[in-house]
């Protein structure tokens, strides 16, 4: 009887194992023509390659992309890279969210130095990201793109190293949702768009315009990630510092809410800058 119970087992197995991965195989459908996708409310003009996402079956835990955050600055040049400038305790953080957040910051700040054509910058850069991504469990993928970021400022291939940052980020992303960490890959995206906002903000009010301005404007993105902050697990959200930066990112949401017709003000600008640096010192504040 065991016997025959066994090779029933093994059969059924057999039958629906192929049923399984043909299901989970199967290509998604594709979107009507025309229609902007949109995946966890996320802005669709920051969703970087979501098709290779798509393959990773990552994209239920996908941030924007840093990458597709600097897109912007290209608009504000030029951009205050000293008035800035930034660096980190040259000690690494013990917290993983800490973690995770700095680097953020340190493939943000890759995105500016190649902006600023600071490739003799590139070899440090490098090498701390090596350093976080070993950290956080991703040593070998982000060794990969250190080699080729050092690669890319020696021929000074400016799209390539854009190309090789951009893959840094999706690359850890993808380790850390292996390892059930997808809340670290959201605050990665989080400290990437802390810094871009910073200097996006102290390039408009140095040098005001609505136009300019409204390029910052996006209570959409504000939106996000006040409820990515909310949305941690509580050993994080509920640190001092993080319900601190959920109020900020609230209340920002509200200063770059615009009415139809109207522009952006100076002062409007000027109260924006403010958060935004008081945004970096929360997100950099590390657990005791």
């Amino acid at each position: 009887m065991k016997i025959r119970k066994t090779i029933l087992s093994a059969l059924l197995v057999m039958w629906v194992m192929p049923l399984a991965v043909a299901e989970e195989s199967a290509p998604a459908a594709a979107a009507p023509e025309g229609e902007v996708r949109e995946i966890n409310d996320i802005p669709a003009d920051l969703l970087d390659d979501p098709h290779v996402r798509e393959e990773l079956a990552v994209n239920e835990f996908t941030a924007p992309s840093i990458s597709k955050l600097f897109d912007t600055l290209q608009f504000l040049m030029p951009l205050p890279i000293l008035e800035t400038e930034l660096k980190l305790p040259e000690r690494m953080p013990l917290d993983r969210a800490d973690l995770a957040i700095e680097l953020g910051f340190l493939i943000a700040d890759g995105f500016l130095m190649v902006q600023a054509e600071q490739l003799e910058k590139v070899e440090d850069l490098a090498a701390r990201l090596t350093k976080y991504g070993k950290a956080l469990g991703a040593g070998d993928r982000v060794n990969r793109h250190a080699a080729a970021l050092l690669d890319s400022a020696k021929n000074k291939d400016v799209a390539q190293l854009k190309k090789e940052l951009a893959s840094t980020q999706r690359d850890v992303e993808t380790e850390l949702v292996i390892l059930k960490d997808a809340d670290l890959a959201h605050l990665i995206s989080l400290g990437g768009w802390i810094r871009a906002l910073q200097v996006a903000t102290v390039a408009v009010d140095k040098q005001f315009s609505p136009e300019r301005a409204r390029k910052l404007m996006r209570e959409d993105i504000a939106d996000y990630y006040t409820e990515s902050v909310a949305g941690l697990e509580p050993r994080i959200s509920e640190r001092p510092n993080y319900l601190a930066m959920r109020n900020l990112l609230s209340g920002l949401r509200n200063e770059m809410a615009i009415e139809d017709g109207e522009d952006p003000k100076p002062e409007t600008m000027k109260e924006i800058r403010e958060q935004a640096a008081k945004l970096v010192e929360l997100a950099l504040e590390r657990k005791q």
